[in-house]
């Protein structure tokens, strides 16, 4: 198998992509190789008899959050202030994107923001932590404005928090015990 594939990325390497030069048998597995250059993963042949594959993985929530930054009206304001030299703390990366202190600003356009709060509570090696645990985990990534007001919002609308974590509060009531008037009759 390996030497198949050795044969097909030489040949298409010399041939320069065209599949007429490529056995008939040979193709399907050709056009696989191209699908995975198409997805950004980058095969070498280092040695006839082997091939090197490197796979580069981006998040699409990342490229989701910078691209729509520009749809956010107070995100907009923000970075025209950036450009006119207005502000220290807000940034704009090599990549493009609004940072305010090195955190990613995130836009309020289309559930973006609830999205990385569903992502950030109901994760398989976190979940459900409360509020404290869950703002200090995005805030070393993330802004917006109101964060933690939303990070608490969220985590009082989700019942499965309320339920389990309710043995684990103080009960309400009085600080101190109040005494009761005797009455004489």
């Amino acid at each position: 198998m390996a030497n198949v594939v050795a044969d097909a990325l030489s040949k298409k390497a010399e041939n320069m992509g065209s599949l007429a030069f490529i056995l008939a048998a040979e193709r399907p597995l050709a056009l696989d190789i191209q699908s995975l250059a198409n997805r950004l993963v980058r095969l070498d042949l280092l040695e006839p008899s082997r091939v090197l594959a490197c796979v580069v993985a981006q998040s699409s929530l990342l490229g989701q959050i910078k691209a729509r930054q520009f749809d956010d009206p107070h995100l907009a304001v923000l970075r025209e202030t950036v450009l006119q030299g207005g502000t220290k703390e807000v940034s704009i990366g090599e990549d493009d994107a609004l940072r305010l202190q090195g955190r990613l600003c995130v836009p309020n356009v289309d559930g973006m923001r609830e999205t990385i709060l569903e992502d950030a509570h109901s994760l398989r090696y976190s979940i459900h932590p409360g509020v404290t645990k869950m703002y200090c985990n995005l805030r070393k990534h993330y802004w917006w404005r109101r964060m933690k007001k939303d990070i608490v919002e969220y985590v009082a609308r989700c019942l499965n928090c309320q339920q389990v974590k309710y043995e684990h509060q103080r009960p309400g009531g009085l600080l101190q015990q109040m005494s009761i008037p005797e009455w004489k009759c």
